[in-house]
Order: structure tokens, then C-alpha cells, then sequence
């Protein structure tokens, strides 16, 4: 990412923001899941959902890193 490509960063931006969006729901799926691991630590299904919620919190970044990187200008 050493050279500026702002037409990638441009074209990113709405994907980037309704990723966002998903990342909030993720943020709170990861509550959800965490506080139901701790109340009840026989259920392996609470991490799994833990793990969804994590990529979907880092969903804006790679949406973002994705476009600048296919955006050859």
C-alpha cells in the first residue's frame, strides 16, 4: 500500500460503510456470544459465533484494502 490510490479508496467507500454496518451487528453477536459462553461453558456453538462476529468486525478494513488493491489507477 506504498502508492495512493484514491479512485479505489473513492469506489470503496459505500461497500466500506455498509460493511460497517455488518460490523456493528458483529460487535454485538460478540457480546451476545461471549456472554452466553461464560453463563453456559458446555456450548462449542458460542465460540464458533464468536468467531463470525470477529470477521465481521474486520469486514470494513478488508473491504476497504481489497479495493484500493483491485483498482489499478
Amino acid at each position: 500500500m506504498g502508492d495512493c490510490k484514491p479512485l479505489g479508496f473513492l469506489i470503496g467507500l459505500p461497500f466500506a460503510f455498509l460493511a460497517l454496518i455488518f460490523s456493528l451487528v458483529g460487535a454485538v453477536v460478540w457480546i451476545l456470544g461471549t456472554v452466553l459462553s461464560c453463563l453456559c461453558p458446555c456450548c462449542i456453538c458460542c465460540s464458533g459465533l464468536a468467531n463470525l462476529a470477529v470477521s465481521l468486525l474486520k469486514m470494513p478494513v478488508k473491504v476497504i484494502r481489497w479495493f484500493i488493491d483491485t483498482i489499478p489507477c
